[in-house]
């Protein structure tokens, strides 16, 4: 029988503050304790506890909070991970979901343009068929997201550069397979952002078709300023 490999001490800490909650039967926005509060009681370096905080909040344990009053709070069973004006409710590793958001969004000037240098006829019939799914999704935040993000797939499907295409997919794929729902976070009417998101994938999807790279790029940032 093969022994298991030792914990960490960044493993171990975690496995301490889970039994912590379970011991003060803390619950969902409750304070488990703040980053100096665990140095001094655990004697462990900040370096430490951060990975132990990272291990915790990937698993939808606890939910990290910066600056003055903030610390480990005990995680809503459900996390939510904020996109725009879009809250996607995730099964598991919310700080995942966050990074890979960031990366996709961070590649999206390159892709784009990328598609309006490149694009074929084939290219420009998915692109059409997959924005009039787009059209059809506005009557809801959770079907629109899902078209949404296969319409990027197929534009993300048309550089030649095999890296940037590669890390673009994983990062949708990692955001479409850990998040189980999506909707409006209440800062405007939904079916109104809806129309004005189709509408600016209208203008980017056009710009690809047309090959002008300067019209892409201005849609891109359009987009990004939404």
């Amino acid at each position: 029988m093969v022994n298991a490999a030792p914990l960490t001490r960044a493993e171990a800490l975690a496995a301490d503050i889970e039994s912590m909650i379970a011991d003060r039967g803390l619950g969902p926005g409750d304070l488990i304790g703040t980053m100096d509060e665990f140095r001094d009681r655990s004697g462990y370096g900040r370096a430490t506890i951060s990975e132990a905080a990272r291990l915790l909040s990937d698993r939808g344990t606890v939910e990290i909070r910066p600056g003055r009053g903030g610390g480990l709070f005990v995680a809503d069973p459900n996390p939510v991970v904020r996109l725009r004006h879009t809250l996607l409710t995730v099964r598991e590793a919310p700080t995942t979901v966050a990074d890979a958001i960031a990366v996709r969004e961070a590649l999206e000037l390159l892709i784009a343009t990328d598609a309006a240098r490149h694009r074929t006829r084939q290219d420009i019939t998915d692109l059409r068929r997959l924005l009039a799914a787009l059209r059809r999704a506005t009557t809801g935040t959770d079907r629109f997201m899902r078209a949404n993000w296969a319409l990027h797939e197929r534009i993300a499907e048309i550089t030649p550069n095999p890296l940037a295409k590669a890390v673009y997919l994983s990062m949708i794929r990692c955001v479409t397979e850990l998040s189980e729902h999506a909707d409006s976070d209440g800062e405007s009417r939904a079916e109104d952002h809806l129309r004005l998101r189709f509408d600016l994938h209208v203008e980017l999807v056009e710009a690809i078709i047309a090959g002008d790279v300067t019209r892409t790029a201005a849609a891109v940032e359009r987009h990004r300023a939404l």
